[in-house]
């Protein structure tokens, strides 16, 4: 594995817990979000796979078969590999309570191959536990949505003394993170935007903070940075 290098700087969050912030929802309201914001993500490829299948079941529309096919193979890899990351990512995808980060680095680019930006992998451990593994998944793909044009999404990650320290660093042209995602990666309420967004920000912040770890965004003119810590727990 890759060493990191020198862009993991930690200052600003090592020795500074967050602070203490009324929680803008309940469980229930959480599970509710989580479920919507999966369900949207979901229905794109699944109702293309239906639309394919109705074009082959259409005895007038014979001549784009071909078409079909390749409509249903490519939705099919879609949902498929975007069910195997959200198992992970959001659910108890099994009782283990670590995880190898190659299996980790696997499911994160069958995510990327169905975005415009490309992910790297720069994670120097082998194992981490099932938080880290979750906040590590989440941040590589909010990092992945701050390039809808494309670019580099690099994750990085090293143990330091009892905790995972995580980098993820978006670059690349019209690279932004969205006011919903800064407010939920904060632990703040969503205000305006799209609760889809918010909900996964505000996941991840509430999944770091219950493990003892926190998470910090940082937004330049070029790029994105998510700068977070997780107790190692191995």
């Amino acid at each position: 594995m890759s060493d990191p290098g020198s862009t993991l700087t930690w200052s600003s969050i090592l020795d500074e817990p967050a602070p203490p912030l009324k929680e803008p929802v309940t469980a229930a309201e959480l599970a509710s979000l989580l479920a919507g914001r999966m369900c949207h993500d979901f229905i794109s490829p699944a109702s293309a796979i239906v639309s394919g299948v109705d074009l082959l079941d259409d005895p007038s529309a014979q001549d784009m078969r071909e078409d079909a096919m390749k409509l249903i193979e490519a939705s099919a890899k879609k949902l498929v590999a975007m069910l195997a990351f959200s198992r992970v990512a959001f659910g108890g995808s099994s009782t283990a309570e670590t995880f190898d980060t190659r299996d980790l680095e696997k499911l994160t680019l069958g995510v990327f191959e169905h975005v415009r930006a490309t992910l790297q992998w720069s994670v120097a451990v082998d194992q981490v536990s099932k938080p880290c593994a979750r906040a590590l998944m989440n941040m590589a793909q909010i990092g992945g949505s701050a390039l809808p044009t494309g670019g580099m999404a690099h994750v990085m990650a090293e143990r330091r003394g009892e905790e995972l320290l995580m980098l993820v660093e978006a670059t690349g042209p019209r690279v932004r993170l969205r006011p919903e995602v800064i407010s939920g990666l904060k632990g703040e309420p969503l205000g305006e935007g799209l609760s889809g967004h918010w909900v996964q920000a505000y996941y991840l912040h509430a999944l770091l903070k219950s493990a003892g770890g926190s998470i910090e965004p940082q937004v330049d003119d070029d790029k994105v940075v998510l700068r977070a810590r997780c107790p190692a727990g191995l």
